[in-house]
């Protein structure tokens, strides 16, 4: 059990204090994609933590538990956990952890069917004010709408048969190589696949909005995947016309004016876009992913570490 404890400080000791390093470093507005893949390797290290440690508690609290967990393995690693003489309180930590498992999957269910219906919701707006001319044909594929709307918008609809939804405002707006800005920028996020991250973000903070590292992982997502986008856009068109194409695209909202409060990043987006700092050199971006790939290695090693230290 003295690992399973090990596994709970560990873990809520990065949860406490990854958000904090994290927000306080200036990399990741260079390095926005690294940045997901470091706050996902720290959210999947934090529920390795918990998880492992359930089943260590478990093992401790109940043979039939300790029965199927060491199943495979040799004998005497067993006795290198020590799991017999903490049955008692295991089993409470055990079940809360369980608890704690089975609440982040109904929020992950239920992320996934409110997106559904939000989706579902979207792509009938949308059959209802672009419909189809009688005896017109949907050609196998199609992705790309053109909606007729007086504010400039685009976005990605994501699902089985993604499509990318633009309006007659943006397209009189937009000329030329902006457009084309703009729609990279939206398919970056299908290519990236960043509705998926947003709902496991989203999905973690409502199920637990006391813990700061799944608050701070779904609003950093929510910046992040658009930086990410944007550096898509910028490599294919450039920066000035990507920063362009956004103010075009969003000015009419009154985003850039003296106190804007929707959308308030964007003006940020686009500094960042005309004034980029130098990406981090490639060496120091190698060794922060390998890095990153320790955080959710080190749970595995503390959890293994008895049994293949019996085993020596």
């Amino acid at each position: 059990m003295t690992v399973a404890m090990v596994l709970l400080v560990l873990g809520a000791l990065a949860a406490a204090t990854a958000p904090r390093l994290l927000s306080r470093a200036e990399w990741p507005e260079r390095e926005p994609v690294l940045a997901l893949w470091v706050w996902q390797c720290v959210v999947a290290a934090v529920l390795l933590c918990c998880l492992l440690a359930m089943a260590l508690a478990g093992s401790a609290a109940w043979s039939a538990v300790r029965g199927n967990v060491f199943a495979f393995a040799p004998t005497g690693v067993v006795d290198a956990y020590g799991l017999s003489e903490h049955g008692r309180w295991a089993g409470w930590v055990a079940a809360l952890l369980a608890l704690g498992g089975v609440w982040t999957a109904a929020m992950l269910t239920r992320e996934v069917r409110s997106a559904r219906v939000r989706r579902k919701q979207r792509r009938s707006e949308l059959r209802d004010r672009a419909p189809r001319l009688p005896g017109e044909t949907v050609p196998r594929g199609e992705r790309l709408v053109v909606l007729e709307d007086q504010r400039s918008d685009a976005w990605w609809l994501s699902g089985a048969q993604p499509q990318l939804v633009i309006t007659t405002a943006a397209l009189s707006r937009l000329k030329g190589r902006r457009l084309d800005a703009v729609l990279a920028h939206e398919q970056g996020h299908a290519r990236a696949r960043h509705d998926l991250l947003l709902h496991c973000a989203g999905a973690l903070a409502r199920g637990f909005p006391q813990v700061p590292v799944f608050a701070a992982f779904r609003d950093q997502v929510h910046h992040l995947v658009e930086l990410a986008a944007d550096d898509t856009a910028s490599r294919r068109f450039g920066r000035l016309t990507t920063a362009l194409a956004l103010v075009e695209l969003n000015e009419e909202r009154g985003v850039f004016g003296p106190s804007p409060a929707p959308q308030a990043e964007m003006p940020g987006r686009v500094h960042r876009l005309l004034d980029p700092t130098p990406r981090l050199p490639l060496a120091r971006r190698l060794r922060m992913t390998a890095f990153s790939l320790l955080l959710p290695a080190v749970p595995l090693l503390i959890a293994f570490g008895p049994g293949l230290n019996a085993l020596t």
